[in-house]
């Protein structure tokens, strides 16, 4: 049995993002490939060992202050020194700049890997300082893994390192998900009508959610927004402002109700525009769900899960008209809607079930684990 170290700034049950429902489904999925996974996070809620989420292990260290969407934690040192020790494989969990500073602090010599999440976007100048400590620690480690393709091609940091980045896809579990009722279907119904598009996801500034809306306000198409975050009171103003009865946000839900709402829906809408969106796990979700999907063409992952008139429309980011385009056309062609949903379902299961996603990274343990004079390279 290897053991496997997960460690991110968050994790289940308090922050619920594509990073947490990755390492969810990496740490759920690897047990039948001979991988005993535990996972370290910082949490406001104090320190906590051994607490179960699904069927593995998470710990919690104490969090103590939070800058830059970067949380800090003097506890957590020792807490990663102490459930390091009994791991085989550290596995991190980029971007989170304080991890490298951890990563050296504490100078375990174990075999490393790095799942690469995203690019740093947002904060220019921080990025401008963190630059060195980051070639420096992604010089250090071991395995450098992204999430497609595309986001390796398009990644100026990641071309760096093309010769210790392998490529392992997203991919998720359907048992993982709950079953609606069929009273639970109808209730959903009753709220949001029988035909509508779904967004799902945080609520954060790389969405696109201005964008979506002025679609909706464009052709007056029902659009159902699940999620919370910083923008949502924003959002909700300006809905309210343009009169969009169309638009419907129902907030953070429980699984069984988001569960509903991608089984009920028409279509998934994933208007993301930033390159900060490296992948789209909801967008994942959608073609799990057998729904054809509109995102936009940003160099990520997103045309990896959402291939152009195939599984679905792919539109110009950050273009109102066009995503509105995007949307009339899926509306009033509902038999091609329905082929592009069945292609979606399709390319889930060939290449982004979480059954795959686990065995690319236990082979990738393994080989790391190998002596060196016998050891392959890793890609």
């Amino acid at each position: 049995m290897i053991k496997v170290l997960h460690f991110f700034k968050t994790y289940y049950p308090e922050t619920m993002g594509g990073i947490e429902q990755v390492i969810f489904q990496l740490a759920e999925g690897s047990a039948k490939h001979g991988i005993h996974a535990e996972v370290l996070s910082l949490s406001p809620r104090g320190s906590a060992r051994n607490e179960t989420v699904g069927h593995h292990v998470s710990h919690r260290s104490k969090l103590d202050l939070q800058l830059a969407s970067t949380g800090f934690s003097l506890s957590v040192i020792k807490d990663f020194v102490e459930l390091a020790k009994e791991a085989d494989i550290i596995h991190f969990h980029f971007p989170w700049p304080y991890m490298d500073l951890v990563h050296f602090a504490t100078r375990l010599r174990k075999p490393t890997v790095v799942s690469y999440h995203s690019d740093i976007v947002k904060q220019k100048t921080l990025l401008k300082l963190y630059k060195p400590l980051m070639y420096r620690f992604l010089s250090s480690v071991d395995c450098i893994v992204a999430s497609s393709p595309n986001y390796a091609q398009s990644s100026t940091v990641l071309t760096d390192f093309k010769d210790k980045v392998s490529i392992v896809p997203y991919g998720l579990d359907r048992e993982t998900y709950p079953v609606p009722s069929a009273e639970k279907l109808e209730e959903w119904k009753r709220r949001v009508g029988e035909k509508f598009f779904l967004f799902v996801g945080a609520l954060r500034y790389y969405k696109g959610i201005h964008f979506l809306l002025e679609a909706a306000e464009k052709t007056g198409l029902p659009v159902v927004i699940v999620g919370g975050g910083m923008l949502e009171d924003e959002l909700k103003a300006k809905a309210q402002s343009s009169g969009l009865d169309n638009v419907h946000f129902v907030g953070k839900l429980p699984d069984i109700d988001k569960a509903a709402l991608l089984t009920l829906c028409y279509a998934l809408v994933f208007p993301s525009h930033l390159r900060s969106e490296s992948f789209g796990i909801s967008l994942l979700e959608g073609a799990m769900y057998g729904k054809p999907m509109i995102s936009c063409e940003i160099g990520s992952g997103t045309t990896y899960i959402n291939i152009a008139d195939e599984t679905g429309l792919v539109v110009p980011p950050a273009d109102p008209t066009a995503l509105a385009g995007a949307m009339t056309a899926l509306w009033e062609q509902p038999e091609q809607a329905a082929s592009m949903g069945r292609r979606a379902a399709g390319r889930y299961e060939q290449v982004f079930r979480s059954d795959s996603m686990a065995s690319a990274y236990a082979d990738i343990y393994r080989e790391l684990l190998q002596p060196a004079t016998t050891q392959r390279k890793v890609r």
